[in-house]
């Protein structure tokens, strides 16, 4: 090319250099959705003492958040590349604010139910967005392995600042406070990204089919509702029709978008043997390690007695991890192989996890610390490299549509993990044996969880409350090491998986 090169609006877009300024308010938005997916856990105790939700309401103010958004992700990535992405995420970012009240100053557990599945509505608005507007900013492939690497790196650090900021919170505060740090972020969010993001969207995107959007929300959320109910509860005739109700629309979903001319989702892309594997690598992962971490906080609080604040600090280790190997994890992948890279770092995790079996009410903190540090760097590599992946799989225009199946991989994930060994950890704990003579109401809230036998506990003599608490929290530690077994089994097989799906997988150069 001469020096007289013509600049398309293509390379207008990639010289502009705003777009790394762009960059950090996306991220902003990622970082404040994955911190409101983990506040949650260090908040946990102190909704239950407050809003007394049963066993089953806390499993579903854990998890409703993360179900909506798996069963929107598609349809408000498709909906994001056919009104502008940009438009999209601002309306969302609004509506995040807006609803974070109603999260804050919930009332009874269906309130607050209530409230977690209007946010997961708000958050499903925003994750498609941030990563398609990366693809559509960073034209160079370089640039843009680096770009989401810091926006993989973001979304790990809020797993983890989200227990710090709300260990702080809670211990100032009350636990509302954990919901209002939302509105100062969205608004900035809100006034710098208007200014900052450019706007981009499908120049010929077709309509939005609201039957298949319908779809794809009865589809997922009547599968993950049943493995959910059937983890907890075991199979029984309501768990089957939900589970079949759900197969059904997810079924219909799939064979509507094949003859649609303008799919919500192009089923084509799966296709991509690349692709597919990217996207089970990034469901399966993040399956082994939600529920574990959901319940990680709880016991860091209630059975080793740990502050708030001091919770939060203790899972930090994996942030930086996941920051650190997020940042790199571009660069590795081109110098060894993507296979080799994401097989790794699920390995990795799978190892870590295992070690957490041999977890104790006496497991002292160099074993826990190192243990998460390497899961933090594990996924920080994995999810990093699957979501450069998935993206350049994919056409501009559709970019939208496969960050949406990107983060819907995340979110099923997580609502997943979360029902599964969650799930896993609450049907160990309720087998727990009272103490002989412990009253039956004292007993039964006991029962409910952990956070339920510390308040119970309260209104009985020491020693009598001593043995209840024991009994409750060695029945919990049980409970975390078989789930943390679990975890690890999926991540090894997960990592065996990807090796061979990735084969011959590269990222652009």
């Amino acid at each position: 090319m001469t020096g007289t090169q013509q600049r398309t609006p293509e390379t207008e877009v990639a010289a502009r250099p705003g777009r790394w300024l762009a960059l950090s308010v996306l991220v902003l938005a990622v970082l404040l959705v994955a911190v409101d997916a983990t506040v949650l856990g260090l908040a946990t105790p102190y909704i239950s003492e407050d809003l007394k939700p049963s066993g089953t309401q806390l499993l579903w103010i854990g998890d409703v958040y993360s179900f909506v958004i798996a069963g929107l992700l598609v349809s408000m990535g498709s909906l994001g590349d056919r009104i502008g992405r940009k438009k999209l995420l601002l309306t969302g970012a609004v509506a995040f604010g807006a609803v974070s009240v109603l999260n804050a100053y919930a009332s009874s557990p269906g309130t607050m139910i209530l409230a977690r599945a209007l946010l997961g509505v708000a958050g499903a608005t925003l994750m498609p967005s941030t990563l398609a507007l990366i693809r559509n900013i960073f034209h160079d492939p370089r640039e843009r392995s680096l770009a989401v690497g810091i926006w993989g790196a973001m979304a790990s650090a809020g797993t983890a600042v989200g227990p710090v900021v709300g260990g702080f919170l809670l211990e100032h505060f009350w636990w509302g406070s954990v919901f209002l740090i939302n509105l100062p972020v969205m608004a900035v969010l809100v006034i710098v990204g208007a200014k900052l993001i450019p706007e981009s969207k499908n120049p010929v995107p077709g309509p939005w089919d609201l039957p298949s959007v319908g779809l794809s929300l009865v589809g997922m959320i009547g599968v993950v509702y049943a493995v959910k109910e059937a983890a907890a509860h075991g199979f029984n005739w309501d768990v089957a029709a939900t589970a079949l109700i759900g197969a059904a629309a997810l079924a219909s979903f799939v064979r509507r978008q094949l003859t649609l001319s303008s799919p919500l989702l192009d089923m084509r892309l799966f296709r991509n043997r690349g692709f597919s594997g990217a996207v089970l690598a990034d469901l399966l992962t993040i399956l082994g390690l939600a529920g574990l971490i959901f319940f990680l906080s709880q016991f860091l609080q209630l059975v080793q007695g740990r502050e708030p604040f001091e919770a939060g600090l203790a899972e930090l280790p994996a942030a930086v991890g996941a920051v650190g190997a997020g940042l790199i994890a571009g660069t590795v992948a081109r110098r060894f192989s993507v296979r080799a890279v994401v097989a790794g770092g699920l390995a990795a995790v799978g190892l870590a996890l295992a070690a957490l079996t041999t977890l104790s009410q006496s497991t002292g903190y160099p074993l826990l610390g190192s243990a998460l540090l390497v899961v933090g760097i594990g996924a920080g590599f994995s999810f990093t490299v699957t979501a450069d992946v998935i993206l350049s799989s994919v056409p501009k225009e559709q970019a939208g549509a496969a960050s949406a199946v990107s983060e819907t991989a995340y979110e099923l994930g997580a609502a997943l993990g979360i029902a599964v060994l969650g799930s896993i950890v609450t049907g160990v704990y309720a087998g727990f044996t009272a103490p002989a003579g412990t009253p039956a109401d004292v007993a039964s809230a006991a029962h409910e969880s952990l956070g339920g036998a510390v308040e119970a506990s309260s209104s009985l003599p020491a020693a009598q409350a001593h043995e209840l608490l024991a009994s409750a929290q060695g029945a919990f530690v049980d409970g975390l090491q078989l789930a943390a077994g679990v975890g690890a089994i999926v991540l090894l097989a997960t990592a065996v998986a990807a090796w061979f799906m990735l084969k011959g997988q590269h990222l652009e150069n």
